[in-house]
Formats: C-alpha cells, sequence, structure tokens
C-alpha cells in the first residue's frame, strides 16, 4: 500500500473479507469505504443457497453507508480486496451499483492479498454505464 489512508482501508476490508460468509463459492470479498468525515464503511460478501439472494461485498458495503444516510458526495474512496493472483475484479452488478451510488471521479483500489492494486476511477469501472438519466429516454 502506498499511503497510511490506502493502509487503513486496506486493514478494513480485509477484516470485512475474514467475516465473508462464503461457503459455496469459497471466494470471500471485503469492501471499505473511506466517507468525508473520515469514518470507514466496510462490508463483505454474504452468499445464501439460493444463489440470486447473494450480496457482494461492494454493495453490502455501499448500502451500509447509504442506509447511515451517506450519499454519493461523501464518498472519498473505495477498496476492494480478493483472494486472487492479479487485483480483484468487481462483478458488473456492482459496477452498475459503484457507478450509480459512487461519484464518476472518485478512486476504486483493487487489490488482493499480496497487496497488489490497480487503482481506477468509478468511471473507468463500466464505460457507457446504464444511468437514471437513461429512464427518461423514451
Amino acid at each position: 500500500m502506498k499511503n497510511n489512508i490506502n493502509e487503513k482501508l486496506y486493514e478494513a476490508a480485509l477484516a470485512a473479507f475474514h467475516h465473508a460468509y462464503a461457503p459455496y463459492s469459497k471466494f470471500p470479498v471485503g469492501a471499505a469505504l473511506l466517507m468525508a468525515d473520515g469514518k470507514i464503511i466496510s462490508g463483505s460478501n454474504i452468499e445464501n443457497a439460493s444463489y440470486g439472494l447473494s450480496n457482494c461485498a461492494e454493495r453490502t458495503a455501499l448500502f451500509a453507508a447509504y442506509s447511515q444516510g451517506y450519499r454519493q458526495n461523501d464518498i472519498v474512496k473505495m477498496l476492494i480486496i480478493g483472494p486472487t493472483s492479479a487485483p480483484v475484479s468487481p462483478c458488473g452488478a456492482c459496477r452498475q451499483v459503484i457507478s450509480e451510488l459512487v461519484g464518476p471521479e472518485v478512486e476504486v483500489v483493487l487489490t488482493n492479498l499480496n497487496h497488489q492494486e490497480k487503482v481506477m476511477k468509478v468511471s473507468e469501472l463500466l464505460p457507457y454505464s446504464f444511468a437514471k438519466g437513461d429512464l427518461n429516454d423514451k
């Protein structure tokens, strides 16, 4: 990790990673959000025997933040960790949710257990995303 903020986010995401409930995929993931007020909110993936009812770490963290009253402008940075050989990649559903709930210029640090990282802006995660404005196009 390159700086103290990233290290704090990494540690929070790693703790969430260890709290994941992934008995089916055996693929734990942790995510952490840095809020403008300095608070860090984390989330882990939670699976269900009915796979469609599972929730990814990224969405868990974001839904927790929004449930606490935070909104898009409050999110300063996001970090995601997974047990991959290269920095973990968010799934398509998470990319869609991130594209709506996190500002387009916010950095998302993709990492793994070896501290390898790839830093992207939200706008780079899902080019040509479906947005709320598209609902008005008829």
